[in-house]
């Protein structure tokens, strides 16, 4: 059913920010029951493909109007099981990367580190701003690693990435917690430390994804139509 949604929102006939048919229109166009219907919605509203605006209905989101293949090719948050493997994934590529940062990282790459969670520290509240910063220090590591092929991997679920941060930043409310446990990846690799650098990354995988799992179990702001 979230392929069937989101082979409709891609076909041409949404435009990015448009507003989408609410959902008895929509179940009856895509011949499936409000039920699925509204499942469907939740998982591409964790993609970062739709949005809610309350009071107003779903939106195709304006951000994501290039989705990536990748996404639509592995099938993602089609199920827990697909979620579930979404994340054991991420979990190890990152803390890969970190390492490899650690070991191979030149001083260009670290600085361009060193700014993006100096962007973090400044963004505060602005979310958006944030989740931004946030997501070029993580591919900033990633291209530090030295390791174009699972670099390439992390760049490619960009949208997802940045899907995931935003739940877990919105569920949180503030910005403070999510910065303290950057701060020691980056001091790691500054140090050269291969381990610290590991061992950094896994709590800040370990944190993200649970907190990432309590807002699919208590959904933030999710509506019928998000």
């Amino acid at each position: 059913m979230t392929r069937a949604l989101l082979e409709y929102v891609l076909s041409g006939d949404v435009r990015p920010g448009q507003r989408l048919p609410g959902e008895r229109a929509l179940s009856e166009a895509l011949g499936v029951g409000r039920a699925a219907l509204r499942e469907a919605t939740k998982s591409l509203i964790l993609l970062g493909v739709l949005e809610q605006r309350q009071g107003d209905g779903t939106f195709l989101s304006r951000s994501q109007a290039n989705l990536l293949p990748q996404v639509i090719e592995w099938g993602l948050l089609l199920n827990r099981h697909d979620l579930d493997g979404l994340i054991e994934a991420r979990f190890y590529l990152e803390v890969t990367l970190a390492g490899l940062a650690a070991e191979r990282r030149d001083a260009d790459q670290l600085a361009r580190m060193a700014r993006h969670i100096e962007r973090m520290r400044n963004a505060a509240n602005d979310h958006d701003d944030y989740v931004a910063a946030d997501i070029d220090f993580h591919l900033e590591v990633a291209d530090a690693s030295g390791s174009p092929v699972l670099a390439g991997v992390l760049s490619n679920v960009r949208s997802l990435l940045q899907a995931w941060a935003r739940r877990v930043i919105s569920a949180a409310g503030e910005t403070e917690s999510s910065l303290a446990v950057h701060t020691p990846i980056f001091e790691a690799i500054e140090a050269r430390d291969v381990v610290g650098a590991e061992a950094a990354m896994r709590a800040h995988m370990e944190r993200a994804t649970r907190r990432l799992r309590a807002t699919i179990e208590e959904p933030v702001g999710l509506g019928v139509d998000r």
